[in-house]
């Protein structure tokens, strides 16, 4: 039995309408949101909390310490991080040595000087990186943006959580 005119024309209809808001979706599920954080795609390597310090505070390794920048791995399999840079927005840069990131694990990432860990990682600077108003920018070892993280405007912090 075959459908009338009208109703392949309505079916029809449905079916585009149902194509376009499929279509709507994918665009706005691939976006990252937009408190001041960009994904690379397919990354399950991103930035997750900034600790920055204020004006005024020491240059102390302690102080230092306390400033710092969590990398994470949402997925579920370890990764490399050997190669991978950090940048601020001046372009103080820290490379990763060897750390291989377990799944579901996060390092620290902080300014002065201490041991390495599988948890915390030292730059060994003498002085501030992060300022109240910055951007991290993490990058694989191919020099891709693998994630970025801003903070500071209107005196807030816009960390992007996943």
């Amino acid at each position: 039995m075959s459908a009338s005119p009208s109703t392949r024309r309505v079916l029809a209809a449905v079916l585009a309408a149902g194509a376009l808001v499929g279509a709507a979706a994918v665009p706005a599920a691939a976006h990252d949101d937009d408190r001041g954080g960009h994904r690379g795609r397919h990354s399950s390597i991103v930035i997750g909390d900034v600790q920055h310090e204020g004006h005024g505070r020491g240059r102390d390794s302690r102080a230092l310490n306390r400033e710092w920048v969590e990398v994470k791995n949402t997925g579920r399999h370890a990764v490399n991080l050997h190669g991978f840079t950090l940048t601020d927005r001046d372009g103080n840069r820290y490379r990763f040595n060897r750390l291989r990131l377990d799944g579901r694990s996060s390092v620290r990432v902080h300014t002065g000087s201490g041991r390495d860990t599988r948890s915390d990682v030292y730059q060994d600077r003498r002085h501030q990186i992060w300022d109240e108003r910055d951007t991290a920018t993490l990058r694989d070892d191919r020099g891709n943006v693998v994630d970025t993280e801003t903070w500071g405007r209107r005196g807030h912090h816009d960390n992007h959580r996943r």
